[in-house]
């Protein structure tokens, strides 16, 4: 029996590598664009590790000419509200921080004016993590080789990877610790439930019982 020929199968991508762009692919990096209508706000929400450098860069395109007195405000803030960047009459600018801890980090782009006013383009390109810091600058103040550049990239990225197992790691036994506590009270709430029943189902015998007794129905 004659085999069919043709060209060889094509491999699909690895499992490492498909686990490498989950992990650092969407979370690295974050290019949006929106319009902001006018005497609107629109906010975008992310959640980022402890101790990552964040840098973006934003722009806003003013379609009214200046009509209207148009304004367009940025202010980034924690969970808790704290203010890590903030910009009146922002049009276009870069912004940097480095985070604390990990939380929730909104970045709000407000818009106000009057009249009837187009809408505004907003752009926004956030980085963090390794994706986040200039290897040429590093590269400079260190007088790094273009190999020992790409060394120190990789062995960012390598630890990235690995504080973000830790992390996953972490959150696993969290959920692991709180499922338990809650087998644990749900198995003493079962028991209490069961005891509180017997005690009210004696309760009706004797109860019963002695109502019985008492109208003579039973001795």
């Amino acid at each position: 029996m004659s085999g069919l020929s043709g060209p060889p199968a094509r491999r699909g991508p690895r499992p490492l590598a498909l686990l490498l762009l989950f992990l650092l692919g969407p979370s690295l990096v974050l290019a949006i664009s929106f319009h902001l209508p006018i005497n609107s706000r629109k906010c975008l929400r992310e959640e980022i590790h402890k101790d990552l450098l964040v840098t973006g860069a934003y722009e806003i395109s003013d379609q009214s000419g200046g009509a209207g007195g148009l304004r367009s405000h940025l202010k980034i803030t924690d969970s808790a509200g704290h203010i890590l960047y903030s910009k009146e009459d922002a049009t276009k600018g870069k912004f940097a921080f480095t985070t604390e801890d990990y939380d929730m980090f909104e970045v709000c782009f407000e818009s106000k004016g009057t009249g009837r006013i187009p809408d505004q383009l907003v752009i926004l390109d956030m980085k963090h993590g390794v994706e986040a810091k200039n290897y040429e600058e590093i590269a400079k103040v260190e007088k790094l080789k273009p190999l020992e550049v790409e060394l120190r990239r990789l062995e960012d990225l390598s630890e990235s990877i690995v504080n973000d197992f830790a992390y996953m790691k972490k959150r696993e036994e969290e959920m692991r610790d709180t499922n338990e506590s809650t087998n644990t009270r749900v198995l003493y709430f079962s028991i209490f439930s069961m005891f509180c029943l017997i005690g009210l189902a004696t309760w009706q015998v004797f109860y019963l019982r002695r109502f019985f007794k008492a109208k003579k129905l039973i001795e």
